[in-house]
């Protein structure tokens, strides 16, 4: 008896998994991330303060490519920009490199950052500011229930973004996370896609990937995936071979069987 093929979010080919990109994916960057943001620069400027140091109000969108409302929260951000795109150690050292223009030692600004850092952890960890994204539980469920096969590739470190999919009440939707401390190389480059599929047993041409930047894009490029799906606003991505603004998009004839 021949074994039925399902095909994902119009991919012209058979997917046996889905590999999905975390922030801004399954969950809401700006909620979750915003949040965070929030945390580490406020605190980050009131111990330069206390020094006689500061980082002017206007240099705070370039720090990490965020955008900012009139009271100073952030409320968007740049798909291309660090914090969307970069690994967790690249962020800390943007803002390392900040505390050191602002007049830090090099070795005091890193101090300055991983105290901003734990005190933020801290109160995430009390907040637990993580949303999914709309349609996004109800994809998952079909994808599962049609036997599809699926995954997390993040910037994120492991523990972190298990730790976020758990907040959320997705974690067991997933056979394998990996963030970016698995592998050598982050985003663009194929690495975790490559090893996702390593320990899934399935071969990089059967999957489709699922993220919201160029970076998510190239990566399954690199790795030789099947198919790839950008989420976001038209324009914001060029890479995608399907652009979703939304997982509901998805729901509506998402899954076919063969």
């Amino acid at each position: 008896m021949q074994q039925e093929e399902t095909y994902v979010g119009g991919s012209p080919h058979p997917i046996q998994a889905v590999l999905f990109d975390k922030d801004g994916t399954l969950l809401d960057f700006t909620g979750m991330w915003g949040f965070w943001t929030d945390c580490v620069l406020n605190d980050f400027r009131e111990r330069l303060a206390a020094r006689e140091m500061h980082i002017d109000a206007a240099d705070i969108p370039q720090i990490w490519g965020t955008v900012h409302d009139e009271q100073g929260r952030m409320n968007g951000y740049d798909v291309r920009g660090p914090l969307a795109m970069g690994t967790m150690d690249e962020v800390y050292a943007v803002l390392t490199w900040h505390g050191y223009q602002a007049g830090l030692s090099w070795a005091e600004a890193k101090i300055m950052v991983r105290d901003c850092l734990a005190h933020a952890e801290e109160a995430m960890e009390i907040h637990r500011p993580a949303h999914s994204l709309p349609g996004v539980r109800e994809f998952l469920e079909l994808c599962r229930n049609q036997g599809v096969v699926m995954g997390v590739v993040t910037a994120d470190d492991t523990h972190s973004a298990v730790k976020h999919l758990q907040w959320m009440g997705l974690d067991a939707f997933f056979d394998v996370v990996i963030g970016t401390d698995l592998v050598d190389r982050g985003k663009p480059f194929p690495d975790m896609v490559s090893l996702a599929c390593e320990k899934l047993g399935i071969p990089a041409s059967r999957v489709l990937v699922i993220g919201d930047t160029d970076g998510d894009m190239e990566m399954a490029r690199a790795a030789g995936a099947a198919y790839k799906i950008g989420i976001g606003e038209p324009g914001r991505l060029t890479l995608a071979d399907r652009l979703i603004q939304s997982f509901h998009e998805l729901l509506n004839g998402g899954l076919a069987n063969d």
